[in-house]
């Protein structure tokens, strides 16, 4: 029999289930450390969230080109634009698709969604889905309310899998089952929430799919309509934040020789406003090749539209475009044309873009380009991971979860008894980090342990990413980035590098805080 061992221990939460240490090959009393001690020595305490973190070997030494998407790269928005699509998309919503007058009474939640997140056409679920197509339980909402483990089960007859054939397409977007991927996202799945929300406290008959149709083409006709363009053109200092640093990174790579491009799916006029804006009048003057209106990702599959170039007033040419010059303007055009026209291929072009499909995916897949996924709330997320109780808690979570795998192949009933207490504690641990990030979804790189869906693809479509694009700052020219070599589940760490990147001191990180 089992030789249990009573410990006092003090927990996070100020109680605990757990009164039990169980320790069973020798009948020795041991003691677990508490407070600052249960954490390891080595472990990281401060996260620099100016940082670039390497899923790939990347040696800017080798990269003579540098690409860039121009919404969320180029130009970090407020996030007060969320909120002023929201309230457009809302208006069009009641007057142009009818919807009844009482959606108008809700306003919009800032932190309500996160990026990454799923949404189940046919059932009108939002949810977080991890890297292995699983629900994480407690993350599924209907409307603004939580939905009950045991009701998520029931939907998906019995599981939390999201199958393959429901969660398919190479761009997320799925036959019943859509991923939110980028920023712009965000507003469309908080007015998905409380527009389900007023038909089901109102008890009032709907129909899921035709609400998320509407929805998502309210939130184009904000786009295609220009509001969101005249919104920014006519406010620029209150909605373009850290313009300073965009100038100061194409200052840099161009006074080292760089080649630079431009590809955006936005319209020039807007463009150029906003490019005067942050790095002046002369903006142009940086950039090689400028694109604009390129409809990616189609831009990058389809070798059929051909480029045309605008003139000074923004008004299309005939000429057949034989060469993409400095100084012009282009529209429209496709990937294989460019590639053709200026013989930039390979390891050689580094392409920065915020949507990890529409930007990046084709790019690393099918053509070899080094890609920079920029993730905005990398800034946030690290400071909650340095954080004194964070660290504590998931120092904790790991130990339980440790005693747990060692405590289950006993039977005696007052092992059942603790693994069962121990179990509880788990889950009260797990709901805790997940609050520290939301508290409706949690982290947007972790369910309760795997990798969110979201977090997978930015492994597998970017060689870097980091929380803007000013990080580059930080980084000689010449900068070799190594990927951590994180343990497999088979493999015990044992090498020296597991220091993590946001710890590692650079020459630039003091040099360049001036710029902030």
């Amino acid at each position: 029999s089992a030789n249990h061992v009573r410990h006092n221990f003090i927990p996070l939460s100020g109680r605990s289930k757990v009164s039990h240490f169980i320790f069973y090959q020798n009948p020795t009393v041991i003691s677990f450390p508490s407070g600052p001690e249960l954490i390891p020595p080595g472990a990281c305490k401060s996260l620099n969230s100016s940082a670039i973190y390497a899923n790939n070997e990347v040696n800017l030494a080798e990269v003579d080109i540098y690409g860039f998407d121009y919404d969320y790269t180029l130009a970090l928005y407020s996030n007060t634009l969320n909120k002023m699509i929201f309230d457009k998309a809302k208006t069009f919503l009641i007057e142009h698709f009818k919807y009844p007058e009482g959606i108008a009474k809700y306003d919009y939640i800032p932190n309500f969604a996160v990026r990454g997140l799923h949404y189940d056409i046919q059932k009108g679920l939002l949810m977080k889905v991890d890297a292995f197509h699983y629900i994480q339980p407690g993350t599924v909402y209907r409307g603004l309310s939580p939905v009950p483990d045991e009701e998520v089960l029931e939907l998906h007859g019995g599981t939390y899998h999201i199958p393959l054939t429901e969660d398919s397409g190479f761009y997320g977007k799925g036959p019943k089952v859509k991923q939110f991927m980028d920023i712009f996202s965000i507003p469309e799945m908080t007015l998905l929430a409380v527009a389900n929300d007023f038909f089901i406290t109102n008890d009032i008959e709907y129909d899921p799919v035709h609400l998320f149709k509407d929805i998502s083409e309210a939130i184009g006709m904000v786009h295609l309509k220009g509001f969101m363009y005249k919104w920014v053109m006519q406010d620029l200092d209150k909605l373009i934040q850290r313009g300073e640093e965009t100038d100061a990174v194409l200052h840099r790579l161009v006074s080292n020789g760089k080649k630079l491009f431009l590809i955006t799916n936005s319209p020039f006029s807007f463009v150029d406003k906003g490019m005067k804006h942050m790095v002046g009048k002369n903006w142009r003057e940086f950039f090689d090749v400028v694109i604009v209106q390129a409809d990616k990702p189609h831009f990058f599959t389809d070798c059929i539209k051909p480029f045309r170039r605008l003139d000074d007033n923004g008004d299309l040419r005939w000429e057949k475009i034989k060469s993409l010059d400095k100084g012009q303007i282009y529209k429209q055009g496709n990937l294989f044309d460019f590639l053709r026209l200026t013989g930039w291929r390979g390891s050689k072009v580094l392409y920065f873009g915020d949507h990890l499909y529409s930007d990046l995916a084709d790019l690393m897949l099918r053509h070899g380009w080094r890609t920079a996924a920029i993730v905005p709330e990398l800034e946030q997320e690290t400071k909650v991971v340095s954080t004194y109780r964070y660290a504590l808690s998931l120092t904790w979570l790991q130990a339980l979860t440790g005693l747990m795998e060692q405590l289950q192949i006993h039977r005696d009933q007052e092992s059942k008894e603790v693994f069962r207490e121990w179990q509880e504690e788990r889950e009260e641990l797990r709901a805790m980090i997940k609050n520290f990030f939301n508290p409706q979804f949690g982290s947007i790189f972790r369910t309760c342990h795997n990798p969110t869906y979201f977090s997978r693809r930015l492994s597998r479509f970017s060689d870097i990413y980091m929380a803007s694009l000013s990080c580059l700052l930080n980084y000689d020219p010449t900068y070799n980035f190594f990927p951590r070599r994180t343990p497999l589940q088979h493999e015990a760490p044992l090498w020296m590098d597991q220091l993590c990147t946001g710890c590692v001191k650079t020459s630039y990180m003091e040099e360049m805080s001036h710029i902030r």
